[in-house]
């Protein structure tokens, strides 16, 4: 098994407060769990399994255990405050970590009931560095990118990364065949089971069109009015279930960035899925690999230090595009164009660090071998790289 790097941190955070670990299904949050429990004397609790439900129900924990581990702990329906009352009264000789899906992330923001007492973490599927089994870049705010060379085998585990996704079971199987199999008992489970358990959507069939449909307009602007049409339903309900999605970890959506004077557009949000084996075009599948890597940055930058960082897309009124913008305390920081193959410097990205002082951009590519330094462009420190130099540097 591979180890994760927030592995650690998660050790770490536990000494000084409760950690909630969410994410997708299936991403790996029990087995950091349960490696944390090896690590330690420990009790593990599921939700799911009624011998261990009726012990959190009653109270009826393991008082010889340093450390209590709560899985699904999310289906309880007064988690939040069983959970304060728990750690108020035991936190001086228990530490507690609770793992769950989205919902255990969406309800733990305003009028939270555990505030102060918590560290939260989200976990992504793997990444490129996590494949490579390379250590967590120790400066998160010096100029990330930089310091690491790829190792031996960086392009071949990128692209196996992009056949089989970055999720542990179908990537560590290394099989096609598995890995179609995986995914289309996750799709059909994620609906069937985390959707009706979690949420009061009564037309599963029509949502089950809505989660297939999505792989086709990954990296384009998203019209909710078009799927409205293509599945005869309100546009209300389809903004709703693309929100469900969200907050089941199936799919994100990045906003527009650009002020008026450089003609951007400010409306329409793009979308990208945690799984970015299922999108079938080529180009818009290693887009997505790329900004899942860049939503892990900004979640590492946010979870483990503490920042505040944003990605945004740039597009003006003729189609001028670059894909990602990282914005630290709202200002532009980071500028990363994604090519298939070696290309010039792209026009979009050219025509944004003309306009907007951006200190670093990179223009990465799946295939390409070229890696050099443009010209200055303003104030923008420019290169053009290959994409596993690229990821090798991010968590």
């Amino acid at each position: 098994m591979l180890s994760r790097q927030i592995a650690s941190i998660i050790a770490d955070d536990l000494q000084e407060k409760m950690v909630l670990l969410a994410g997708p299904r299936q991403c790996g949050k029990t087995t950091v769990a349960r490696q944390l429990l090896d690590a330690t004397s420990g009790h593990y609790y599921n939700w799911d399994v009624a011998a261990d439900r009726r012990a959190i129900q009653k109270a009826e924990l393991d008082e010889a255990s340093p450390l209590w581990v709560f899985d699904e702990l999310h289906k309880f329906g007064r988690w939040r405050n069983w959970l304060k009352g728990q750690y108020d009264v035991h936190h001086e000789r228990h530490r507690i970590l609770v793992t769950g899906s989205a919902r255990l992330d969406y309800y733990r923001r305003g009028g939270d009931s555990l505030q102060g007492r918590y560290h939260a973490h989200r976990l992504h599927p793997f990444t490129l560095s996590e494949v490579l089994q390379l250590p967590a870049p120790e400066k998160w705010d010096s100029v990330p990118l930089l310091g690491r060379t790829p190792p031996a085998g960086a392009q071949e585990a990128l692209d196996a990364l992009l056949q089989l996704g970055g999720f542990p079971e179908p990537f560590l199987k290394g099989s096609d065949r598995a890995a179609a199999r995986w995914r289309h008992e996750y799709g059909d489970r994620l609906v069937r089971e985390e959707v009706r358990d979690l949420e009061r959507v009564r037309e599963l069939e029509r949502m089950e069109l809505l989660y297939d449909r999505l792989p086709e307009i990954v990296g384009s602007v998203l019209s909710i009015n078009n799927l409205r049409e293509d599945l005869e339903v309100s546009f209300k309900t389809v903004d709703s279930w693309v929100a469900i999605f969200e907050r089941l970890y199936s799919c994100f959506r990045l906003a527009p960035f650009g002020p008026p004077r450089i003609k951007a557009v400010r409306k329409g949000q793009k979308l990208y899925l945690w799984d970015w084996a299922r999108v079938e075009n080529a180009s818009a599948r290693f887009e997505n690999l790329v900004g899942l890597h860049l939503l892990r940055f900004q979640h590492w930058c946010e979870d483990v230090e503490g920042a505040k960082v944003e990605i945004r897309y740039f597009r003006n009124i003729v189609g001028k595009e670059v894909d990602f913008l990282i914005l630290k305390n709202r200002v532009p920081w980071i500028a990363v164009e994604v090519k298939e193959g070696d290309q010039y410097l792209s026009d979009g990205l050219r025509y944004l660090l003309e306009r907007v002082s951006i200190p670093y951009a990179f223009q990465i590519s799946h295939r390409g071998t070229k890696d050099y330094r443009v010209p200055d462009i303003g104030k923008s420190f420019v290169r053009v790289m290959p994409a596993a130099g690229f990821l090798t540097n991010l968590p």
